[in-house]
């Protein structure tokens, strides 16, 4: 029996637009639900070491077997002073974002790079290398969580562990070991700073013996180390 003012067709009508009110509902569930599963992944880093990275995982599966040995910040030396000093001065003091970077970047026409080191690791440990703007989004959502619940000790440690430091090397000590065989912890600054010269293209260029290059490069490098050590710009590395 229909109500006063309500007709058949009206009925059919809002039944018809059921399912899609369905699965909205629905996906509005499932897009939380990655959200609040992602964030509490992501928040876990503080703590958990990570299993193995992409591109670990291809490197691996390309060569056959890869070096990486985890260590603690504490035992990686004068290691965390080069990055900073040759990939992120202002580490200690953003929020994941280097503004400045970006702006000189585009201005640069994109011939620069601008990813922090919190950015670095947002993209290693959970991504993969190649640029597409859905990487891109993801590696800044996840670099505003990792901002949020690590401490810049830990972003600077698991950094140093799964960054790329030569073909099928990955992270200080392997690095130290493979470039100048000794411990991470015995490296002398100058040695940590060549090996953070050949960051941005560790398959590519050697940190021992070095081109002209990368000699003029880890000098740089090494002198921007005393520069920010100095101005305070380490004092997060004992925070957490």
């Amino acid at each position: 029996m229909l109500r006063a003012g309500a007709s058949g067709g009206d009925i059919l009508t809002k039944k018809k637009f059921r399912p899609l009110r369905w699965l909205f509902r629905w996906w509005v569930r499932i897009v939380f639900l990655c959200t609040v599963a992602g964030f509490l992944l992501v928040g876990a880093g503080r703590w958990a070491i990570p299993p193995i990275t992409h591109t670990q995982w291809a490197e691996q599966q390309r060569l056959g077997g890869i070096a990486r040995t985890w260590l603690p910040l504490d035992k990686t030396g004068e290691m965390a002073a080069a990055v900073i000093a040759a990939e992120d001065v202002e580490f200690c003091n953003h929020a994941g974002f280097d503004i400045d970077a970006i702006r000189d970047a585009l201005g640069d026409g994109r011939r620069r790079g601008a990813s922090t080191l919190s950015q670095q690791v947002a993209k290693n440990v959970y991504l993969w290398q190649d640029a597409s703007w859905l990487r891109k989004g993801l590696e800044a959502a996840i670099t505003a969580v990792i901002e949020l619940t690590w401490p810049k000790s830990r972003i600077i440690e698991v950094y140093l562990n799964v960054a790329e430091t030569g073909t099928g090397v990955f992270g200080a000590e392997a690095a130290a070991q493979h470039w100048f065989g000794v411990r991470a912890r015995d490296l002398s600054a100058q040695q940590a700073a060549y090996i953070a010269a050949i960051l941005p293209n560790p398959r590519g260029r050697s940190a021992n013996p070095q081109s002209n290059f990368i000699a003029e490069r880890g000098r740089a490098i090494y002198g921007g180390m005393r520069i920010i050590a100095r101005d305070g710009r380490l004092d997060c590395l004992t925070e957490g």
